[in-house]
């Protein structure tokens, strides 16, 4: 056998025999660079506190993976397509690796959003190349089972990040959960050489290289104004990159049109198929990232679950996306991808409108069926759509078919982060103030717990500790009327450190409630219109001549 597969899976005559070993190497990449974010969510807490991190910082060191990786991907997908589909994944592996490195290194907030940043790189290569590669290697009889099991990972990795992370920081540091990274990454790029066979267009010309420069710089400006606007408000930087983003995506049109041969053809999205496969994905993608923004916090700081208890009441929704992906294969052949994705919409709205009914008393039970619904839609309408998009590219453009999907997915996942993050945010800061009011609580500590749910516990703590100073020192005292004084100010602090948690967890759990009702509208308005844009009747797909004559691989 030999160690390293070097074959093409252009010229074998037959489907690649060890495709499906393939599939779990394409599939372990995809974990992790998914796991970097949803891991994030529970080490942030312990980051914030260790590097003394401001809101802004930590929301760069988030979202200073995405910049790059949305922006990047159209780009480095045609690349791919061009020189080498299992270079592109094994690159990025190497980057995605090089950067965990170095944010398990990291001391400081430039550091660790310098090292998210190459990381966002390394993923920019890997996604595209994943979907790509998985195509390429299966026949389009079973390129869609492939991708239900591809789609069903990213499902799981949406889980299993704060699963993972909770575990570490049990007896580790935060920056462990940047080197766990580290050995699946080369465990991927062992698998890519041994298992997965090189790809690349047969006929590919000259990469259109200004269009993808300004795929990149109106993408770059449009995440940039979608984190920035938001959270830090429309000022001249928000205004600037949308400005850039919108004269970048004008004049990026009008060159692939004019273009022989552009990175893009944009000419598809006037597909009805396409468009709203694209479309499903983004809107799909907005509800699930912003819920998940907001249920980790939920869990963590309302209902007090530690990082790992936080991710094991998360796998209901990794469970269920298996469920929906196994349903995806035995609905959407016999009743058609438009009431599959449809169905998976509607299962979508469905779990955010069941959140609205949280508030004060909730506990963990009443969200167990929000997360399986969830996960059942995640499973149900993605997939069907990852296949329709890929299957609207030729052969030779499938890296930039991956890209397009991909691009989709992280633009739809920043947007539900900004825009219901924001409407989280400022739901929350309402309500904390109308449930202080009339209190005795400082404008400035008020200022301080307005500005997050972690910071209004923070706040809270505060008063029970200097309850218990007073207490201390009311022991202490020896004259009894100044121990009596000191005792009933520590009992009024006790009693305004109660209420002002449970201002704090009524304040949020209220705004998870008003931002779920939010998004459900949006996500309602978009499966209707997802279901106007996607054709009844599908086209029946077709194989090329080439892979129905393939012979079995020689691969020993």
């Amino acid at each position: 056998m030999r160690l390293v597969m070097n074959q093409p899976v252009e010229r074998m005559e037959r489907p690649y025999a060890r495709r499906w070993w393939a599939l779990l190497v394409l599939c372990l990449s995809l974990l992790i660079i998914v796991m970097a974010n949803t891991a994030l969510t529970v080490a942030a807490p312990d980051m914030t506190e260790d590097l003394g991190l401001s809101s802004a910082d930590l929301q760069w060191v988030i979202d200073g993976y995405t910049v790059p990786y949305a922006a990047l991907m159209l780009l480095l997908g045609a690349i791919g397509d061009k020189y080498s589909r299992r270079g592109a994944l094994v690159l990025g592996l190497v980057v995605f690796g090089g950067g965990a490195v170095s944010g398990y290194l990291a001391g400081s907030a430039t550091a660790v959003i310098a090292a998210r940043a190459v990381m966002g790189v390394g993923a920019a290569l890997i996604m595209p190349a994943t979907l790509s590669l998985l195509a390429a290697t299966f026949p389009r009889a079973e390129r869609a089972k492939a991708i239900t099991l591809w789609t069903a990972t990213a499902g799981l990795a949406i889980a299993a990040g704060p699963l993972v992370a909770g575990a570490l920081l049990e007896d580790h540091g935060w920056s462990s959960t940047f080197l766990i990274n580290v050995p699946i990454a080369a465990l991927a790029i062992v698998g890519a050489f041994v298992l997965v066979p090189p790809s690349k267009a047969d006929h590919h010309d000259r990469i259109d290289y200004v269009g993808g420069l300004l795929s990149v710089v109106w993408i770059g400006a449009l995440v940039y104004m979608i984190i920035e606007g938001p959270h830090f408000g429309w000022g001249a930087k928000a205004i600037g990159a949308a400005v850039l983003a919108g004269v970048g995506l004008v004049a990026f049109v009008l060159w692939e049109l004019r273009h022989p041969r552009p990175v893009l053809d944009v000419r598809r999205f006037t597909e009805r198929r396409f468009a709203g496969s694209n479309l499903a994905v983004a809107l799909f993608f907005l509800a699930v990232f912003g819920a998940f923004y907001f249920l980790t916090q939920h869990l963590q700081f309302v209902l007090g679950y530690d990082a790992l208890d936080t991710g094991l009441r998360m796998l209901p929704l990794a469970g269920a996306v298996f469920v929906g992906s196994a349903l995806t294969g035995y609905l959407t052949p016999r009743v058609g991808m438009k009431w599959t994705v449809s169905a998976g919409m509607i299962g979508g709205t469905v779990a955010l409108a069941l959140l609205t009914r949280v508030d004060a008393g909730s506990s963990y039970g009443d969200f167990v069926v929000p997360l399986v619904v969830l996960g059942l839609a995640i499973g149900l309408a993605l997939s069907p759509c990852t296949d329709a998009i890929m299957g609207s590219f030729p052969e030779s453009e499938l890296g930039v078919g991956g890209a397009v999907n991909d691009t989709s997915l992280e633009l739809g996942g920043s947007l539900g982060i900004a825009i219901l993050g924001s409407l989280l945010g400022t739901s929350y800061s309402d309500h904390l103030a109308d449930a202080t009011r009339g209190g005795k609580l400082p404008p400035s500590a008020l200022a301080t717990a307005q500005d997050s749910v972690g910071a209004g516990y923070a706040v809270a703590q505060g008063i029970g500790d200097k309850a218990r100073e007073a207490a201390g020192q009311a022991a202490r005292a020896t004259d009894p009327q100044q121990a009596a004084q000191l005792k009933a100010q520590a009992g009024q602090l006790a009693q305004g450190a109660r209420q002002m948690a449970d201002a704090v967890g009524s304040s949020f759990s209220d705004a998870v409630a008003h931002t779920s009702l939010v998004g459900a509208v949006v996500l309602g308005a978009g499966t209707v219109l997802v279901a106007l844009l996607l054709p009844r009747k599908e086209k029946p797909a077709e194989e090329p001549a080439e892979q129905e004559e393939r012979e079995p691989a020689d691969v020993c």
